[in-house]
Parts: C-alpha cells; sequence; structure tokens
C-alpha cells in the first residue's frame, strides 16, 4: 500500500480552502476538507496517471472544487507539496511551488 506524507504548505493550503469555503456557506469549508480529502486517498491507486506541471509535479485536479493536488512519487511515498485553487495566477502558483 503506498503511504501519503504531506508537507507542511499542503496543510496550510487545505485550512486556507476550509476557511474560505467557510466564510462563504457554514458547512461548506467541511465539505471542501473531505473532498479534497478523498481526492488524495485515491491517489493511492492512481498516483503517477497525472498530467506533470511545473516539470517536476504530478497535478491532480479535484473533482468537486477547482483546486489541484500538486504531488511526488517516491516507490511507495506520495508526497503531497501542495493543494492549491486553479483559479491563482499560474506564476503565483509556480512560485509557490518553487
Amino acid at each position: 500500500m503506498r503511504t501519503i506524507e504531506f508537507t507542511e504548505s499542503a496543510f496550510s493550503d487545505i485550512d486556507t480552502g476550509y476557511w474560505f469555503y467557510e466564510e462563504q456557506r457554514e458547512g461548506l469549508g467541511t465539505y471542501f476538507e473531505s473532498s479534497i480529502m478523498a481526492d488524495i486517498r485515491a491517489l493511492q491507486i492512481h498516483a503517477g496517471v497525472h498530467q506533470i506541471n511545473f516539470g517536476k509535479y504530478f497535478r491532480k485536479v479535484a473533482r468537486r472544487f477547482p483546486w489541484s493536488v500538486y504531488y511526488q512519487m517516491d516507490r511507495d511515498v506520495i508526497r503531497i507539496y501542495a493543494v492549491i485553487d486553479d483559479r491563482r495566477d499560474p506564476s503565483w502558483i509556480s512560485d509557490q511551488l518553487n
């Protein structure tokens, strides 16, 4: 079974998304968080099939929100580096990942 590891910044990204959606409507932040975590858990099966972006990160587009999960693989370890709102400027996203 593949192991999933998170960087501190990835946890921070999820927290940021949670509070953004929670301010829109109570309970929506919880739905966002559970949806993103389901997408991340699915990587245990589908990791490595996604397009590579910014030269070294696989990018999994979330199913229910306009966000993407940026990750790398090392054997049986999947490292989540960022969870970013796709509506951001691509140069900003690049800066966050580099």
